[in-house]
């Protein structure tokens, strides 16, 4: 089992920025590919970003490209989603998740492949 503690949400106003946080213990994630994923009341759970376990390569999604930055610490154990310029379509659960297996980018959005995920952390934007 790999822990991942996902922290960092609350409510922001629109134009506002936010942190969030993945901690993970007892290991770290230089072998994982660390993924974002979101989940809105009544849609279904998608892809935000995501990095490589020495975080070297990332991939956004469309909608957050230019704002949204994921970034991982130098111990590997944390990886952070740094979310400016939000807007009241960012809201959702956002999940955080590993994938042991090294993976080309271009599948890292596939939600299947991902082994682990943590419990997730409310972001709302207001207008």
């Amino acid at each position: 089992q790999v822990p991942l503690v996902a922290s960092g949400g609350g409510l922001v106003q629109a134009g506002g920025s936010q942190r969030l946080a993945c901690a993970t213990s007892g290991r770290t994630f230089s072998r994982f590919t660390v993924g974002w994923f979101r989940q809105a009341p009544g849609k279904d759970r998608e892809f935000v970003a995501a990095i490589s376990g020495n975080g070297g390569t990332t991939r956004y999604t469309d909608s957050v490209k230019g704002r949204f930055t994921i970034s991982m610490d130098n111990a590997k154990v944390t990886v952070y989603l740094q979310m400016n310029s939000l807007k009241p379509e960012d809201t959702a659960i956002y999940l955080c998740a590993a994938d042991y297996i090294q993976r080309d980018a271009s599948v890292w959005d596939r939600q299947r492949l991902y082994d682990y995920w943590g419990q997730g952390t409310q972001v709302t934007v207001s207008s």
